[in-house]
């Protein structure tokens, strides 16, 4: 996926920074134990994000002990058992599963090939993801195909392109989540969907212009020197941070959880930080997602 969802680490206390790394290494496992061993490698941060929004107010976090492929020597702590990551799990494998075979459809065939091959490591998992939920699977493929439509036929309009990705991310809604808590998430989930779609077009932009790639950007700023033009930026940021507003609106409304308190750092710090850096180029360009680790 693509990584800008993260909470800042160094204003979180170190028992929440360990707790939300359990709740990263739960994500993993529920990966692993629902859709196999490629699966865990398509984990991400906006997944985790997901599975601390959905988490029932009532469920404490269980949190265990254990090796993994990524820490065989020392075991690490993960939560466990919760069907707030089982869900976020086959959710992380429907949206790679469709971003993958979007990825297949807009590039040349040679780069095309690592993700043909992903697509096959990947292709037992989503079959059974996309039968965990058929209605998920189906609302993800909608949806970016009507956004691959409407880039296909270059669309000039940012904000009907970054409409249709943020439709992706809002129709993560459980079926059965009370109303109360549904219409905020809803409202949050859509603005966050938004802002992460301008927020990648943007990191993307002049790899975008040198290979020829759609960007949603583009029509709206046109390309100086073959780099996003200086005096754009103003303008994309303050309507990215209007949805960041919106999202934080929307969260106040919504009750409260275990994962509160590191949702409300992700929102109010871990967003906005990611922002600013991607915007001055301080971002690392790379849609790697592995935790922080201790050494940062």
């Amino acid at each position: 996926m693509f990584g800008y969802i993260r909470p800042l680490k160094g204003e979180l206390k170190v028992r929440e920074f360990e707790r939300f790394k359990a709740c990263y290494c739960g994500l993993c496992h529920a990966l692993g134990k629902n859709y196999g061993l490629s699966a865990r490698f398509i984990l991400n941060f906006e997944l985790v994000f997901l599975a601390m929004l959905i988490w029932d107010e009532n469920d404490t976090p269980v949190i265990k002990r254990g090796r993994c492929i990524a820490s065989p020597c020392r075991k690490k702590r993960f939560c466990t058992g919760n069907s707030a990551l089982d869900t976020a799990a086959g959710y992380s494998v429907i949206l790679s599963w469709w971003k993958i075979k979007d990825a297949i459809a807009d590039e040349k065939f040679i780069k095309t090939i690592p993700h043909r091959a992903a697509a096959v490591l990947l292709c037992r998992a989503y079959k059974k993801a996309a039968s965990d939920f058929p209605e998920f699977n189906s609302k993800v493929s909608a949806q970016l195909k009507s956004l691959a439509e409407y880039e296909s036929s270059g669309g000039e309009s940012f904000d009907s392109a970054a409409d249709k990705f943020a439709r992706i991310l809002s129709s993560v809604l459980p079926e059965d989540m009370p109303e109360s808590h549904r219409r905020p998430l809803a409202e949050l989930l859509y603005h966050t969907g938004r802002w992460i779609y301008l927020v990648d077009a943007y990191d993307d932009y002049s790899d975008d212009v040198e290979s020829g790639r759609y960007n949603a950007l583009l029509r709206r700023f046109p390309p100086e020197d073959g780099k996003f033009p200086k005096s754009g930026v103003k303008s994309l940021e303050s309507t990215l941070i209007h949805s960041n507003n919106l999202i934080s609106a929307a969260f106040e409304l919504m009750p409260q959880n275990p994962w509160t308190q590191t949702v409300e750092n992700t929102i109010y710090l871990g967003m906005p930080d990611a922002l600013e850096r991607v915007l001055n180029g301080t971002w690392l360009h790379t849609k790697r997602s592995q935790i922080a680790t201790d050494k940062e």
